[in-house]
């Protein structure tokens, strides 16, 4: 029989502790449940958030992008290309040139972000579900035609398929010379293409990003061989870490291999520090709610003064006195703290089952807050109340074991 527990049970639960003592103990496990329903809540939208940018930026990421670590872009030819689709588990690798180049329609322009991809880049990425008007095969009936961002037709206004005003796309060139020249027939070099299709992925790429075929961007920019990317599609069947480590190690240290994540290493890394600083908060935030159980335990100590010296004189140690009020506290906690699991994942269902709670905004990427329930954060939850626990429960255990038992019969 565990003897500390029982007597901690029976502390708990006994109907003739004093009135004060019984309202700080409720206290505390109320702010203890509040304090984790809380934290368990808003990992999981942090965690939802999270995996709503690697969707919406998966729409248009390759598994793994190849790009150079020094300069611009490197030259590809087909050995190159050989070289790369040898490696197990790679399944496509599609070539890509992409650049700024300042577009015109009309009596409109502005500067976008132009990316020229190789015929088979709709066999890598599903950004074909992602078209909101128009058709988004570049070229048609040995036609060149472009992909633009919902943003970048919304601000030039721009007629897909119009023949009479196709765009027009304007790069620097390089002349050699440190000044550009102010003539415009002899500073640009210009193509025109036609609009065929609008997507709509995420604000940054919709309002900055079209999409064009290799062939068309190499002219413009007079690229030749030269590409600014190759991105890769791994196999269903294989890791992408697995590949990913295959060709750094093929490719040496002159390239860079990312994968999805790596792509947008900023962006996610904003959100995970941002979700640790929020744990850290939330953390103090408990430590202050459970600074009641320090104050009923250093009461009930007092209480049960007589208790303590009774079973000390019957043979109990210092330890067993000291575990007694040490369990007490963790009673106290626990409770609390499984009241708040039960809460918090309850309405992070609820969220995810029934989206209760919506953004808000016409505009907004998703209807409701994304959340999404992580086991590390409920195991983290629980491993900072068993230490926040602990801190506030050993000063009043040691006080009670120290108590001398000739005082208090």
């Amino acid at each position: 029989m565990n003897v500390p527990l029982l007597i901690a049970r029976r502390y708990f639960f006994s109907k003739k502790k004093r009135n004060i003592i019984s309202i700080i103990s409720n206290i505390s496990m109320v702010g203890v449940a509040v304090g984790t329903m809380a934290l368990i809540i808003v990992l999981s939208v942090f965690n939802g958030l999270e995996d709503l940018v690697r969707g919406l930026y998966g729409k248009s990421d390759p598994d793994l992008m190849i790009s150079a670590m020094q300069g611009k872009s490197f030259p590809v030819d087909s050995a190159f290309i050989d070289r790369i689709t040898a490696v197990p588990g790679v399944a496509l690798v599609t070539q890509v040139i992409e650049d700024n180049a300042l577009l015109q329609y009309h009596d409109r322009q502005m500067v976008v972000k132009m990316k020229g991809m190789s015929e088979n880049y709709f066999a890598q990425s599903n950004i074909d579900s992602a078209i909101v008007e128009g058709d988004h095969r570049l070229v048609r009936d040995g036609q060149d035609y472009a992909l633009l961002g919902a943003g970048v037709q919304h601000e030039l206004s721009i007629a897909l398929d119009n023949r009479l005003s196709p765009l027009r796309l304007l790069y620097p060139r390089n002349t050699g010379k440190k000044l550009l020249s102010m003539n415009p027939e002899t500073a640009f070099n210009e193509q025109a293409i036609l609009a065929g299709g609008v997507f709509l992925i995420e604000q940054r790429i919709d309002d900055s990003y079209i999409f064009v075929p290799l062939g068309f961007a190499r002219d413009l920019l007079l690229y030749g061989n030269r590409r600014t990317s190759l991105e890769v599609r791994v196999g269903d069947e294989h890791s992408v870490d697995d590949v990913k480590d295959e060709l750094r190690q093929l490719l040496g240290a002159k390239f860079q291999v990312l994968d999805s994540d790596e792509q947008h290493v900023s962006l996610l890394k904003a959100i995970k520090v941002e979700k640790m600083f929020v744990f850290i908060t939330f953390a103090f935030i408990l430590l202050i709610a459970s600074l009641n159980i320090f104050f009923s335990l250093s009461m009930l100590v007092i209480d049960k003064k007589k208790d303590v010296a009774i079973l000390r004189a019957m043979g109990a140690t210092t330890q067993l006195v000291r575990n007694i009020f040490l369990l007490e506290g963790a009673i106290v906690a626990m409770v609390g703290a499984i009241t708040g699991l039960v809460l918090g994942v309850s309405i992070c269902w609820l969220q995810q089952t029934f989206h209760l709670v919506s953004m808000g905004m016409a505009t907004a990427v998703v209807d409701s807050y994304p959340v999404k329930m992580q086991a590390t954060d409920i195991v983290l939850t629980g491993l900072a109340i068993i230490v926040i626990t602990i801190s506030v429960s050993i000063r009043p255990a040691l006080n009670a074991a120290r108590l001398d038992v000739r005082d208090n019969l």
